[in-house]
């Protein structure tokens, strides 16, 4: 989820007092560390549609996977817990009115519900919240911002950009890695701490997620953030963790670079032979990993390249901090 802040100056301001065009700062913290994300969504999520009696009995609804059911009888919902107390609160009942959203716009219908031994069916899957892992980008020491992922959080069910309502970030740590062959992408295996957390997440768009950092930084070793311009090919680094919690700094080849895509500015191409031996390329999970070129942050880890798992797609890290201004 995103939320969009416009700000309204008297034109005197504007002539008479110097402002800087963006307000994140020149030098960062650099992150790599492995994170856990719980996200919760705006309304519950529906994931899928199943039979009862051998019938579809929601398709009638015209609710569709990937929407969010917001209301239900006209009472809001905001979890599951909401949705199937709103179900069963009257007996002998055939259907339920619901208010949903699908790509920015609200929609009402009815949906039949069935009773089974008691228990009111939908014929809907739907969840609310959303686990996962990812790495740790940035925190800027200024403002206590931090970027993470460097894209969006999607579900996996149905492809699209989840609409959050909030979300958090704790600390992790890395527990094994699957190694990533041609065709199949790795993956790390993590758990996180839950009574540990890092920060609050108030966005989620196609650059990264961004928020709140709410627990301790350090601002001793900062990173100056590298202009598009200063960034060129040849030798860099990405930091990630590949095993428990240590931070390392792994060498990689920037083999293009595109100022004109949104997301995927930067091709490289993992070089290191620990690396490769440990993960056999990029994994899953390593999304957000910082990349760095002469002493400056220039970007983060995005996509691996599926069919080589030694290549990979960052983003700029300009345009990271860009979204995380909004």
């Amino acid at each position: 989820m995103k939320f969009k802040k416009i700000f309204l100056m008297l034109l005197i301001s504007l002539l008479s007092i110097p402002i800087n065009v963006l307000a994140y700062s020149d030098k960062l913290i650099l992150g790599g560390n492995n994170i856990g994300i719980e996200v919760k969504t705006k309304g519950i999520l529906v994931i899928g549609l199943y039979e009862i009696d051998g019938k579809l009995i929601a398709e009638s609804s015209g609710v569709q996977k990937g929407d969010y059911i917001t209301k239900v009888n006209n009472n809001s919902i905001n979890s599951i817990s909401d949705y199937t107390n709103e179900i069963n609160k009257d007996d002998d009942k055939t259907q339920i009115d619901i208010e949903y959203i699908r790509k920015g716009k609200s929609y009402q219908g009815s949906l039949k519900i069935v009773n089974q031994n008691g228990e009111y069916k939908t014929g809907l899957y739907v969840k609310d919240t959303i686990n996962g892992i990812g790495t740790l980008t940035f925190i800027d020491p200024k403002t206590k911002k931090f970027g993470a992922l460097g894209h969006e959080i999607a579900d996996k069910n149905t492809n699209e950009t989840l609409n959050i309502d909030e979300g958090s970030i704790y600390y992790s740590y890395i527990t094994g890695i699957t190694k990533s062959i041609n065709g199949v992408p790795g993956e790390k295996e993590a758990n996180y701490d839950a009574n540990n957390k890092y920060g609050i997440i108030n966005e989620n768009t196609i650059k990264g997620i961004f928020g709140d950092y709410t627990s301790n930084i350090n601002s001793d070793n900062l990173y100056e953030v590298a202009k598009n311009d200063e960034i060129k090919l040849g030798k860099a680094n990405i930091f990630t963790v590949i095993e428990g919690e240590d931070v390392q700094s792994y060498e990689i080849e920037i083999e293009k670079i595109n100022t004109k895509d949104t997301t995927k500015n930067i091709v490289f191409k993992i070089t290191d032979e620990k690396l490769l031996n440990l993960s056999g390329g990029i994994v899953q999970g390593m999304s957000g990993s910082p990349i760095v070129q002469d002493d400056k942050i220039i970007g983060a880890v995005t996509h691996v390249i599926v069919n080589d798992c030694t290549r990979g797609y960052g983003i700029f890290i300009t345009n990271m901090l860009e979204e995380a201004e909004n």
